[in-house]
């Protein structure tokens, strides 16, 4: 090499790792989010049985049995329909969800006890889910493009190795201010998420445990989550996951949910 083109390519180096360097944390937020995304995209389709534990600030328990089935889009954020099995005053109930990558996500909500789908407005997305700690609002797909998000640090969370990121929600009716989620760097999965209310207060904390891969796909086996303003708690529990499930494509309509 000419000698006199050394310091041209020290020099060219140095001013690369000065543009990789001078990264704002928003920049690495955005994309630690959407390279953690896009690790456990491509599944296509899933079918599982949930069990839902609520508990009352007085520590009163009831249990709820759902299936899920989810279909992964390409262009769009997935859609998924959840019906209850038990207990028999919410057995028959319905909810589905189309999440969007842009603008709000369209949810719609069969009840069999007025036998009647209702729509779910934009205005009650923050509303809890059928007496859960878990809003509607909640249960879409977590798309990158629903946040604006910001790295705050690379730490150690319940023994793992995470990114520590905010990030603060675009939609308007939103019933968040901000979350601040601990991302594990090996799973691509929060193992933790704080999520504070309008008024900036803690509103409630999700812890995740029971972490397995499916083929190349990381999924949890738990969630706790505990609202930490009412002292309640909604404890979410997988007991079977199925991939490459073979739906119908109409049972992620609307018109669907009374069938």
């Amino acid at each position: 090499m000419n000698p006199r083109f050394v310091p041209c390519l020290a020099v060219s180096m140095l001013a690369a790792a000065s543009v990789l360097h001078a990264q704002t944390p928003e920049e690495k937020g955005t994309k630690v989010a959407v390279e953690a995304h896009e690790a456990n995209a491509g599944w296509a389709t899933e079918h599982s049985t949930l069990s839902m534990l609520l508990v009352s600030a007085q520590g009163e328990e009831s249990t709820r049995k759902l299936n899920i089935d989810t279909e992964e889009r390409k262009n769009d954020g997935d859609r998924s329909r959840v019906t209850f099995e038990a207990p028999a005053d919410v057995k028959g109930t319905r909810l589905l969800t189309w999440s969007h990558k842009d603008g709000n996500d369209d949810q719609w909500l069969y009840l069999p006890s007025i036998k009647r789908v209702k729509r779910i407005s934009s205005s009650d997305k923050s509303g809890s889910f059928m007496g859960s700690e878990v809003a509607y609002e909640d249960l879409g797909s977590q798309e990158p493009e629903k946040y604006k998000y910001k790295l705050l640090a690379e730490v150690q969370e319940r023994g793992r190795d995470c990114w520590q990121l905010e990030r603060v929600p675009l939609a308007k009716n939103t019933g968040y201010a901000r979350q601040v989620l601990w991302l594990d760097k090996e799973w691509h999965l929060p193992v933790h998420i704080d999520y504070y209310d309008r008024k900036n207060d803690l509103l409630k904390t999700s812890y995740y445990a029971g972490q397995a891969k499916y083929g190349k796909t990381w999924r949890v086996g738990k969630i706790e989550v505990t609202n930490v303003q009412t002292k309640k708690k909604t404890v979410l529990t997988w007991t079977d996951r199925r991939f490459g499930v073979k739906f119908d494509r109409a049972l992620f309509e609307s018109s669907a949910l009374e069938d």
